[in-house]
């Protein structure tokens, strides 16, 4: 619950403080006092006020050099000073301006202008602070972030070393995957949602034994079953840490299919998130594109055919055609071009 405003008064005559502390005291606001310049500003940097309401004509250190030593303390430099005071000639306003005042009222005051010019000063006063102390969340949030963004690159790092045959998958993949985003008019926020999901997409592999994950041989069924166990420890790990609730899709369901045949919860069409349906198309992709120990890198028209077969099976026909439609030129020569799109024309009668 949010504190009432503050005020501090500072006046070397009991007779001023107790005119201000009965006409704010009753409006709520929480008082401090102070009878002269130094106890003005010892009280001034305990109390933290809102508002200091300050007098000008007091002994030795009058109202003004008050005013200037508080603007020249870091703790008080943005606490805003009304001046009080019966001098009312230009040069003497002149003067609380160069001090540092914000506001000069005159004595005698009125009782409803001296009110609603501390309710405004100190509304105007709060509202700033909460803008400071927003920035400095946001500021506080930011940093977190990055720090949980470096573990995450330093998980995916711990994955390459691990598993050396596709090293260097992860980075392009995820490359792809926000990119493919991006064509697909998806904004900013949920792509970086998407950018952590598809870095930690084989997080779930730390829990597969090497004899299974680095076995040069057809796996057996029961080390398929082992191996398909990947999704769901990344599930059970990523689920427990907060910040990566909305990152999950990406590891839980990339391998679910488009007809239902995936895993691990057989998940059909558009019942698949959409993250995942868009990953497991960059995925397959860059699989079939990059060499590996077990089989030569496909030529760029016969991955593409693949994708092509695999649409309502495996891909999101939609997801498929956008990814085709942006990626294929990435990777083909002129002529490759014009042969694709009279391909693609064929294979679609409605279009031509």
């Amino acid at each position: 619950m949010t504190s009432s405003p503050s005020v501090l008064i500072v006046d070397d005559t009991l007779t001023g403080r107790k005119a201000l502390e009965l006409l704010l005291k009753e409006e709520g606001y929480r008082l401090a006092f102070a009878s002269n310049g130094n106890d003005a500003l010892r009280c001034a940097r305990q109390f933290a006020p809102d508002v200091i309401l300050l007098d000008v004509m007091m002994p030795g250190m009058d109202g003004y050099e008050v005013c200037f030593q508080m603007r020249t303390d870091p703790m008080l430099l943005d606490v805003p000073i009304l001046l009080l005071s019966s001098l009312t000639e230009r040069g003497e306003r002149l003067k609380g301006i160069e001090a540092g005042a914000d506001d000069f009222i005159s004595k005698p005051y009125d009782r409803v202008e001296l009110l609603a010019r501390v309710r405004t000063i100190t509304r105007l006063n709060r509202f700033r602070r909460l803008r400071e102390e927003y920035a400095q969340l946001e500021s506080a949030l930011l940093e977190l972030q990055l720090t949980y963004d470096a573990t995450i690159e330093g998980w995916v790092q711990a994955l390459d070393l691990r598993d050396k045959e596709s090293e260097g998958h992860t980075r392009r993949v995820t490359a792809m995957t926000v990119q493919l985003a991006q064509a697909m008019g998806i904004d900013e926020e949920r792509i970086g949602h998407y950018r952590r999901g598809a870095l930690l997409h084989d997080v779930g592999k730390l829990g597969i034994p090497d004899s299974i994950l680095h076995k040069p041989d057809s796996l057996t069924p029961e080390e398929q079953k082992i191996m398909r166990r990947h999704p769901q420890y990344a599930f059970q790990w990523l689920s427990r840490i907060d910040y990566l609730q909305p990152s999950l899709q990406i590891p839980y369901s990339h391998h679910e299919k488009w007809d239902g045949s995936g895993y691990p919860r057989g998940l059909r069409g558009e019942s698949i998130p959409l993250e995942a349906r868009i990953f497991a198309v960059v995925d397959v992709w860059d699989a079939l594109i990059s060499e590996r120990p077990y089989k030569p890198a496909w030529p760029v028209e016969k991955a593409a055919g693949y994708i092509r077969s695999q649409v309502d099976i495996h891909f999101d026909p939609r997801i498929a055609d956008i990814f085709l439609e942006h990626f294929i030129y990435q990777f083909v020569d002129n002529h490759e071009k014009h042969r694709y799109s009279l391909q693609k024309q064929a294979s679609h009668p409605c279009c031509g």
